[in-house]
């Protein structure tokens, strides 16, 4: 493990809208998921060797510093640029030592991972969500395990996740599904769709948040569009894309409205969740205090 330097690791979000998220906290940079669409391989992130997890010197000690600055207690998240429970977070631990620092200075927590790895740390967020929110996201682009074996080669299977999500909805944790990306030509489906929203019920999620669609921007286009033709030889997805999009960042579905209609009569008809403001509102549900506030 690649130790790299850091002064502060747990910030102010961009985006409090984000799933009621007040701070952000990355310990890890780089994954070695292998998903061929992800977006933190873009050049913007100056991040070249993408593929290769490091590990932020020092971070337990800098995290409980950052905390202990903080002038009121939030909720913060985890998972934006890099997966928090990678395979190296099994010896490293530090994930699960950050949440705990979390519990301690009553802050609390909003997970995004495609680990089943996560069910580890199960006591700790419980104990978390006695005081604070305690949100679990696990992203699901697909329920079929060969399909997600393809586009996302290294993560665990989506059945491995729909189980963590069982385990952590079972333990009372508010738990659901980041669907998303759902990549045009491959996954953009009412099949697929309903597939996932129907899984995602059965293991007992709370709510389903789409984006039908996916981002695509310099390096991240290019690298995408590599593993398009190897993993998917012959079906012209490349092509359909460049001709399609071009150099567009946001790559919506060709049928998103009509996915639409079918995700949302999915979603009501399983009594799932969909929309960020009723997501956040559940998840704060028991823990409405002045320091918590509805965005």
């Amino acid at each position: 493990m690649e130790y790299i330097p850091a002064k502060t690791i747990v910030n102010r979000t961009k985006d409090p809208g984000w799933f009621g998220t007040e701070y952000n906290m990355n310990i890890y940079r780089g994954c070695c998921h292998g998903c061929i669409y992800c977006d933190s391989r873009s050049d913007c992130y100056r991040n070249d060797d993408f593929d290769q997890v490091k590990a932020k010197a020092d971070a337990l000690r800098i995290i409980r510093d950052d905390l202990e600055r903080k002038a009121k207690v939030g909720v913060v998240a985890t998972g934006s640029m890099s997966d928090p429970y990678n395979p190296f977070e099994e010896e490293l631990q530090l994930t699960r030592r950050a949440l705990t620092l979390l519990e301690a200075y009553g802050f609390g927590a909003a997970i995004a991972t495609k680990s089943d790895l996560i069910v580890r740390d199960i006591d700790v967020l419980i104990s978390i969500h006695r005081t604070m929110p305690a949100i679990c996201k696990i992203t699901l682009t697909t329920c079929d395990d060969a399909l997600a074996a393809k586009v996302e080669p290294c993560a665990p299977s989506p059945s491995r996740r729909l189980a963590a999500v069982e385990r952590l909805s079972g333990a009372g944790l508010f738990t659901g599904i980041l669907m998303m990306p759902i990549l045009p030509f491959l996954e953009d489906s009412p099949e697929n769709i309903r597939d996932i929203v129907n899984r995602a019920a059965d293991a007992g999620a709370r709510f389903v948040y789409p984006a039908l669609g996916m981002t695509c921007r310099a390096g991240q286009r290019e690298y995408f569009y590599q593993q398009l033709e190897k993993r998917f030889p012959g079906q012209g997805l490349s092509e359909r894309y460049r001709r399609r999009y071009g150099a567009r960042y946001r790559c919506g579905s060709p049928g998103a409205r009509a996915l639409w209609e079918v995700f949302q009569e999915a979603c009501s008809r399983r009594g799932l969740l969909y929309s960020m403001g009723q997501i956040i509102a559940a998840s704060r549900r028991g823990h409405e205090t002045d320091q918590l506030s509805l965005f």
